[in-house]
């Protein structure tokens, strides 16, 4: 079981290192890096990592229909945590609640990017009935500017 969590640890630490690197101005090498640990893990490796994982990949992505791809698997991965009984009903599991506006706040940006206003609407709307979860720190700060701006740039309906 140690084994096991240092395991898991460890790569938390390479995909935390590679989020470094994407913050830092290395999209490239970022992108490499999570490829390398997405090889690895793939569709059945432990949701926590793949949402997390494919979260920081869409952000790595020049085309927006990759990126959307891939926050769409980091969205499918925080689903499976409350399909798999983690979450209590109907409440995502407490280890990605804080991920959910961030991840529909993505979202909402790839469509946009794609020209879909209506679907970006949808997980602009989706983020506002999850932004009470964030902290009032960076990360939150961070996300509901990020929310505010898609707010401004999709207009009133």
């Amino acid at each position: 079981m140690e084994q096991q969590k240092a395991s898991e640890d460890a790569l938390m630490t390479r995909i935390g290192q590679a989020v470094m690197l994407l913050h830092g101005g290395d999209r490239e090498e970022a992108r490499n890096r999570f490829g390398v640990i997405w090889s690895e893990i793939g569709e059945r490796g432990d949701a926590l990592h793949r949402c997390t994982l494919a979260h920081y990949m869409a952000d790595t992505q020049d085309d927006p229909g990759d990126e959307l791809a891939w926050d769409l698997r980091a969205l499918a991965a925080a689903e499976s945590l409350r399909a798999e009984g983690t979450g209590e009903e109907g409440e995502p599991a407490p280890s990605v609640r804080a991920f959910y506006p961030s991840l529909h706040v993505s979202l909402a940006a790839d469509y946009l990017k794609l020209r879909r206003p209506g679907a970006a609407r949808i997980h602009l709307d989706r983020a506002r009935g999850v932004l009470d979860t964030l902290g009032d720190d960076g990360y939150g700060r961070g996300v509901r500017s990020a929310f505010q701006r898609l707010e401004r740039a999709l207009g009133p309906e």
